[in-house]
């Protein structure tokens, strides 16, 4: 009887350090997650699902090409807010000259995932300064589609730059 006992703790022993070791070994394995192997990490937005270029989105479906391409062209305005998930861009007011009574406000918004003049939508703000207060202002026709074109032209410049 005590050899039997002996035995079934010495096989119950054997038992407990075999599956320690199995478990300290698959815990301590480097084997990366295939998500980790497939989407690289970008600045903007973590998971960079937009890795291929403009043809592929990010998670809320906008050209990347576009949303790179729009801030790169706003770079000389302060931003408010950049949202890369829902394609928008909103600058702080911007002032070009400090003694100059005008300054301006862009809404920018990727709209679609394909590289299209109609993917994108900017809105520019003007306020002058009167009497102490800042109002709204008109702003000419040609500011916004100005804008517009340098931000499909950054966009192209970035593609054929990717394609190379």
């Amino acid at each position: 009887m005590t050899k039997n006992l002996i035995a079934s703790f010495s096989f119950s022993r054997s038992l407990v350090m075999v599956s320690a070791l199995s478990l300290g070994l698959v815990a301590c394995s480097s084997h990366k997650k295939e998500r980790d192997l497939i989407l690289p990490e970008n600045h903007l937005v973590g998971v960079d699902r937009s890795a291929t270029g403009g043809d592929d989105s990010l998670a809320g479906g906008v050209n990347a090409y576009l949303w790179r391409a729009a801030l790169d062209t706003l770079a000389f305005m302060p931003m408010l807010s950049a949202d890369a998930v829902g394609g928008s861009i909103i600058t702080d007011w911007y002032q070009p000259v400090p003694s100059n009574p005008e300054r301006f406000q862009v809404v920018c918004t990727v709209l679609d995932r394909r590289l299209r003049s109609d993917s994108i939508s900017v809105v520019v703000h003007r306020q002058i300064k009167e009497n102490g207060q800042w109002v709204d202002a008109p702003v000419t026709s040609h500011t916004a589609s100005d804008l517009t074109s340098k931000i499909q032209v950054r966009a192209r410049q970035l593609r054929a730059d990717k394609l190379k």
